[in-house]
């Protein structure tokens, strides 16, 4: 899952398979995206739904992004993508991710296969991307965005850290996320005291990692610990998710 600005970016180490809890059915997360000396570059609204087309029981966690404002007007993007992951073991089963870009379309599909062990890429669109990745070890893959609303629930404290895998594009990250310490951030949807985590590849880094990118997530210090704000910096610039509105699940 990713955005134009190469904005996308983990369950906690388990021993054992563990429900999953990021996101539930029928919740809402709406985020404004800024980027450089653009206050709203775009839009990303995440949501969880229900989905027994897999014959299991399972969420299918939706990711849609769009270009917005002058931005869309020199370049539209517009993609949309859905995890597949089942309930009870909290597995992410696929990646399926469409849409379009100003130079080509998208249309790819990431299918993991526990037993053997390896996630196989298919781009159907630019065909010689198309891969087989092992699975690093460690804990089930998770995708990027249901990664980072997970860390909601870790109640980490500062100087703490959390192995993981993550998902994202073409291939897995074993990532080590590090809480770093308490920051006061504002939003469209108020003033909040966070946590400050920072996602980082500490052994053979690759892809953003490599190129001295960073990530950022902040989660609220209250009763419902949301991630109020995600951050990418990479050379060019910063592109910066703040939570513009929120619906919990349960409520029409």
């Amino acid at each position: 899952m990713k955005f134009p600005f190469l904005l996308s970016f983990c369950l906690p180490t388990l021993a054992l398979a563990a429900p999953f809890v990021a996101i539930k059915d029928g919740e809402r997360f709406a985020y404004k995206v800024g980027f450089g000396i653009f206050g709203h570059a775009g839009d990303i609204v995440i949501s969880g739904q229900k989905d027994a087309t897999a014959g299991r029981e399972a969420i299918a966690i939706s990711v849609l992004t769009n270009t917005q404002g002058l931005v869309r007007s020199f370049y539209t993007y517009d993609n949309s993508a859905v995890a597949l992951i089942d309930r009870p073991t909290g597995r992410l089963l696929s990646v399926k991710e469409s849409g379009a870009e100003p130079k080509r379309a998208i249309d790819s599909e990431f299918q993991i296969d526990y037993d053997k062990r390896v996630g196989n890429y298919t781009d159907r669109v630019r065909h010689e991307r198309s891969q087989s990745v092992p699975i690093p070890e460690g804990p089930d893959p998770i995708d990027l965005i249901s990664a980072l609303v997970q860390t909601r629930d870790w109640n980490l404290k500062p100087g703490e850290e959390r192995d993981v895998v993550v998902q994202f594009g073409s291939d897995f990250f074993a990532i080590t996320l590090e809480a770093v310490g308490y920051e006061d951030v504002q939003t469209p949807m108020g003033d909040f005291k966070t946590l400050l985590l920072v996602p980082r590849m500490k052994k053979d880094p690759k892809g953003l990692f490599k190129r001295g990118g960073q990530i950022k997530v902040w989660i609220a210090q209250d009763d419902k610990h949301l991630p109020v704000k995600m951050q990418l910096k990479l050379g060019f610039g910063a592109a910066t998710l703040s939570l513009n509105s929120y619906k919990a699940p349960g409520i029409q």
